[in-house]
């Protein structure tokens, strides 16, 4: 068994929250066949796709009977020396993840038609850092930001949040980015 080649730094869905897309009623078979036309599109030195199992074929894609126990998704890509990557993991399937990864490389590819110019290209919210880059640590799961079970009741959050948001509030010497953490995690928290 293989197990899936998740970027580092990107966030997973917990298990428990993913539900299948009933939007994407398609054939696996056809979700491969549109990443397969995306890719060629787009035009990278290589490109790979990474799944939880070995059911994959000759070009790294999933077969139609593919169905790992992880249903994430990640699709890798290199062009003029640049290291990209997309991943998905909110849905119970892997045909609904890969699907919402192939409408999304669809859809970003699509802006490069427009005439509207900027700073970066349309594809840079892919881009994985590069070797010299620092290396980006996955944020702590929410719980451990609030200082709290993993299955804290609601009114638990809200508490543990507010004692916290006393220490690392801007206003009262904390910085924006541990506020921003701390209120990211209280939201997880009451969506779960």
């Amino acid at each position: 068994m293989t197990g899936i080649n998740w970027p580092a730094g990107f966030e997973r869905t917990p298990q428990r929250r993913r539900e299948p897309n009933r939007n994407f009623e398609v054939r696996m078979g056809q979700v491969t066949e549109d990443l397969a036309t995306e890719m060629n599109r787009l035009n990278p030195d290589e490109w790979r796709a990474s799944i939880g199992n070995s059911h994959t074929k000759s070009n790294t894609l999933p077969l139609h009977n593919a169905n790992p126990e992880d249903p994430g998704f990640v699709l890798r890509w290199t062009k003029d020396g640049q290291q990209f990557a997309v991943a998905c993991d909110a849905y119970s399937r892997l045909r609904d993840n890969a699907r919402e990864v192939c409408l999304w490389v669809h859809e970003t590819r699509m802006r490069a038609n427009r005439a509207v110019v900027t700073g970066e290209s349309e594809f840079a919210a892919a881009r994985l850092p590069s070797e010299d880059d620092e290396t980006v640590v996955a944020s702590p799961p929410p719980h451990t930001v609030l200082d709290v079970a993993p299955d804290a009741p609601d009114d638990a959050v809200e508490a543990a949040f507010r004692e916290k948001a006393k220490e690392v509030h801007p206003d009262h010497g904390g910085s924006t980015e541990a506020f921003r953490q701390l209120k990211a995690a209280k939201e997880a928290m009451l969506d779960a």
